[in-house]
């Protein structure tokens, strides 16, 4: 099966919701059936995991598409409100936003010249090393994360 932006942003769109239901689903088991941190301990990273990896998808995939700037913020804003990738997803697949392969080769459209279009196409070009250096950024991002705690306790330490 060849992996084009489409089924790519369709994937990570759909596990960002599903992982939003897991998650929205263990804070209803912590806090209303009272069982304990164990299911947000467990759901909470692995949405925000499919977070990131959707946040990143929705960038490469908006560089890759050529959206306009504010169809790329609002894809990746989309990840912040429940289930809200699935239909921002439908809007721009029959909005023909997410039609063709991906673009490794430069057309005469000046935006083809600029470092971040260069370094993308050479990126999908060689998808193995692409693939280690999304892993390896989400990893990184994960981890610090994890380091700075819940959410709702960042700069609860502070001053």
């Amino acid at each position: 099966m060849h992996l084009t932006p489409r089924r790519l942003f369709r994937a990570v769109a759909l596990a960002e919701a599903v992982t939003w239901a897991l998650l929205l689903a263990a804070m209803l088991a912590k806090y209303g059936f009272d069982a304990g941190d164990l299911p947000v301990s467990v759901a909470g990273p692995v949405h925000g995991l499919a977070f990131l990896a959707y946040a990143l998808t929705a960038l490469v995939v908006g560089l890759d598409r050529r959206w306009p700037r504010s169809v790329t913020l609002v894809a990746v804003a989309a990840a912040v409100v429940p289930f809200a990738t699935v239909p921002l997803e439908r809007s721009v697949e029959r909005r023909g936003l997410l039609d063709g392969g991906w673009a490794t080769e430069a057309t005469d459209d000046p935006a083809d010249r600029t470092p971040v279009r260069r370094a993308l196409r050479w990126m999908l070009t060689h998808p193995a090393l692409f693939t280690v250096l999304l892993v390896a950024t989400l990893a990184v991002v994960m981890s610090v994360l994890l380091a700075l705690g819940p959410p709702t306790e960042w700069g609860a330490h502070a001053g």
